[in-house]
């Protein structure tokens, strides 16, 4: 069963090749569209941070208001 296995032609490619065939299936975003999805993250993060801020602020009163 190992000779199976050593003898196999994914096993007799070298890794880096394998690298390459790889990295040739993969579909690169233009800068464009990398823009477009990095400023929603952007902006995602900072909504979501603020909105953290105001929970916590008015949780931080709440709790002030009742001890």
């Amino acid at each position: 069963m190992a000779d199976k296995k050593e003898n196999s032609p994914a096993l007799q490619r070298s890794w880096f090749q394998e690298l390459k065939l790889e990295f040739g299936k993969i579909t690169w975003p233009t800068k464009k569209q990398l823009a477009k999805e990095t400023s929603v993250v952007v902006v995602s993060a900072v909504f979501l941070g603020a909105l953290i801020v105001v929970v916590d602020w008015l949780l931080n009163l709440a709790l002030q208001f009742i001890w």
